[in-house]
């Protein structure tokens, strides 16, 4: 697993937090892309992020391709063989991801490079369920 300081109360500016299993990372990101593929359609699919207070906004969300119940939405415009869009969602508190070992993993991208989430949180048979959400990072 990636070395990343573990979440202390008033430890600093506003970030990340990955919370899974018995544990919280705290990476100290204001923004960040949440990367995964389609278990069926083998399609990446991308979303942008950034902390607005203490939520999580969705700036932005690409599709590299579509198909069955993965169609773009409308307004979705076509550039650099992915279909850009901006997801009409409030403000959310936080994200929920399930994973399972029968399907590719999440990644998260930043700073030009994404990491696959085993190598933040875990395993999937050890992390099956990850939290995201803004939190004090060091």
């Amino acid at each position: 697993m990636a070395r990343l300081a573990k979440t202390q109360a008033g430890a600093g500016v506003i970030g990340t937090c990955l919370a899974a299993a018995a544990f919280t990372v705290a990476l100290p990101l204001q923004s960040f892309t949440l990367a995964w593929t389609h278990s069926i359609e083998k399609i990446r699919w991308e979303e942008d992020y950034r902390i607005v207070g203490q939520h999580l906004r969705l700036v932005e969300a690409r599709v590299r391709g579509h198909g069955a119940g993965m169609e773009p939405p409308e307004g979705a415009v076509l550039k650099d063989g992915a279909w850009h869009y901006r997801p009409a969602l409030p403000d959310l508190p936080r994200l929920t991801l399930a994973r399972s070992g029968f399907v590719a993993d999440y990644q998260m991208c930043w700073d030009g490079a994404c990491r696959p989430m085993r190598d933040l949180v875990g395993p999937e048979d050890k992390a099956p369920v990850i939290e995201v959400f803004p939190c004090e990072s060091p």
